[in-house]
């Protein structure tokens, strides 16, 4: 299910079997025609969805959710990263929510100017020996213009995550894995009830 949330409530859903930039870009449309004005959007991370969202809505506010933010940078470094350069960003992400835009870039930019030679590192090959470290560093920096929009716009409230989607959809699925003997039509009923009253 592909669902759509503002200030707490499901405004609109549906079923999809992939989650494509195209079909965001429909139901968002959708949204737009409906009369629904977007002050925000709060995003997973999802690679392509900021440029499109750029595109359909310019100057609308667009802020990377820090959960899926972390969860990249873990993905890449591990949860005990061996490294100093790795532990020095693990650090870093920890302290994402308590630090200003201004102490993150220079942290960051720390991490990078300390590590330049380490990151440089080539196999026998001459491939980098540290990618994953790399491609860490490489998501900070793409993602650093969207990492601290909630602060930038402090009228909006815009959520620095999107647990109140996540944290639902937990909800529903243990809801519905109750029945598992459901066949499809009663359970595509039971979860737009679920939908419609959360």
């Amino acid at each position: 299910m592909l669902v759509y949330r503002a200030v707490g409530k499901n405004i609109y859903w549906r079923e999809i079997d992939s989650e494509k930039i195209a079909y965001i870009e429909q139901d968002l449309l959708h949204l737009k025609a409906g009369g629904w004005l977007f002050s925000s959007f709060t995003i997973d991370g999802r690679r392509g969805v900021i440029q499109r969202l750029e595109s359909l809505f310019p100057g609308t506010p667009i802020q990377m959710c820090h959960f899926h933010q972390k969860k990249i940078i873990q993905r890449y470094l591990t949860l005990n990263p061996k490294t100093d350069c790795g532990k020095e960003i693990k650090k870093l992400m920890e302290n994402l929510k308590q630090l200003t835009e201004n102490e993150f870039l220079n942290c960051l930019q720390k991490i990078k100017d300390d590590y330049r030679e380490f990151l440089k590192e080539r196999n026998e090959n001459r491939q980098f020996m540290h990618r994953n470290l790399r491609s860490a560093l490489r998501s900070l920096t793409t993602n650093l213009p969207y990492l601290f929009t909630w602060k930038r716009h402090l009228n909006l409230n815009i959520p620095n995550t999107t647990n109140s989607c996540d944290g639902s959809f937990a909800h529903w699925k243990a809801k519905t894995k109750i029945h598992p003997g459901l066949r499809k039509n009663r359970r595509t009923k039971m979860i737009n009830f679920l939908l419609e009253n959360t």
